[in-house]
């Protein structure tokens, strides 16, 4: 979790005001080089057991996808979606090769089996936006329809009508945003699901990767990494054009301060910067977001770190601990407080006074 820890800040980080736009499908897999972790030295001098270890990951995911997919719940089928998708160019079929269901098909399968569960939904909605072929507007008016009061349920919508630079769109989709009452990527939803899945089915995949609770969980943290969390880089676009106007400032203003309550981490630290850069930078408030900016990640970082203990034999048991706290709680800041409450630790870092 602690490389989890890294790709969240590492993605706020991307989409925070002062970041050029980027996309969020850059999810590291098992054996690739972590920003902060001892790898690269070693990765230069022996990039063929690197590569060898990144096709053998992909070839199991193309395989486990395989076993999952051919089942009948939707929670193997979603998973299944999560395992098959590979980016934009997913879905290309090379001449001769049999036909598989490709992760849209798999994903649009779970949902038909589970209409009403949004974190599917979700999924289906970000495969889908991440794929240049495929067009948002049904699956999005889906998932707007299971999860009504979730701004971010209109976040690729947004997308689409501020590349097509239309004003009036987006101010309309972001005043629909500003009026949710949540803003959830079901990250803690998404990730049990996996984990739940790949060990029930533990027994039929094949072998290597995901075969320990910890492995799981390392696994399934790194796929939705990549693929529950969206791109915000049209959101920030859009709350910090100087031209739009004082209506469009509250509302993202607004909108920011859903954001900061979300149930993920990354979409968090968005608000507070979108929040921030609204701010004149010397002001009270400004500190104030900064300051809770600061405490989330050392509450983020100080959880991780349980994560990894000293002793090896208990990787297992602290994975099936904080997967205990993901299924009870479906905020990922909360999972974080109770873990650290289950050690006895503060919950803020000593120079910090609420």
């Amino acid at each position: 979790m602690v490389k989890r820890c890294l790709l969240v800040l590492a993605l706020a980080a991307n989409h925070s005001p002062a970041a050029s736009a980027v996309g969020a499908h850059g999810a590291v897999t098992p054996g690739s080089a972590t920003p902060g972790a001892a790898m690269p030295a070693m990765a230069t001098r022996h990039p063929k057991p690197a590569a060898v270890t990144t096709n053998r990951y992909q070839t199991w995911r193309a395989e486990a996808a395989a076993i999952l997919g051919a089942r009948a719940d939707a929670n193997s089928l979603a998973t299944a979606a999560a395992l098959r998708f590979t980016g934009p160019a997913y879905g290309a079929k090379s001449a001769g090769a049999s036909p598989k269901p490709s992760a849209l098909e798999l994903a649009a399968r779970a949902g038909e089996l589970a209409p009403q569960d949004a974190s599917i939904g979700w999924l289906n909605l970000q495969l889908c936006s991440g794929t240049p072929a495929c067009d948002i507007r049904d699956v999005a008016t889906v998932m707007r329809w299971v999860d009504a009061d979730n701004g971010a349920a209109w976040l690729q919508t947004l997308a689409a009508a501020q590349k097509d630079r239309d004003t009036t769109e987006v101010d309309r989709i972001l005043a629909d945003m500003a009026h949710g009452e949540r803003f959830d990527l079901y990250w803690n939803r998404i990730v049990v699901l996996m984990v739940d899945v790949l060990g029930t089915a533990h027994d039929q995949l094949p072998g290597g990767f995901a075969a320990s609770d910890s492995a799981r969980l390392t696994t399934v943290s790194e796929i939705a990494s990549g693929e529950v969390i969206p791109s915000f880089s049209s959101l920030v676009d859009v709350c910090r054009d100087s031209s739009a106007g004082a209506e469009r400032r509250d509302l993202c203003l607004k909108l920011s301060k859903t954001m900061q309550r979300s149930d993920t981490i990354a979409a968090q630290l968005v608000g507070f910067s979108i929040e921030r850069r609204l701010l004149a930078p010397d002001s009270r408030e400004a500190r104030t977001i900064a300051e809770r900016k600061r405490l989330l990640e050392w509450r983020m970082a100080a959880a991780a770190k349980f994560d990894n203990p000293l002793l090896p034999w208990t990787k297992n048991a602290r994975a099936r601990a904080r997967i205990a706290e993901m299924r009870a709680i479906p905020r990922e800041e909360d999972v974080c407080i109770a873990i650290l409450r289950q050690h006895k630790m503060a919950l803020d870092p000593p120079e910090v006074h609420p």
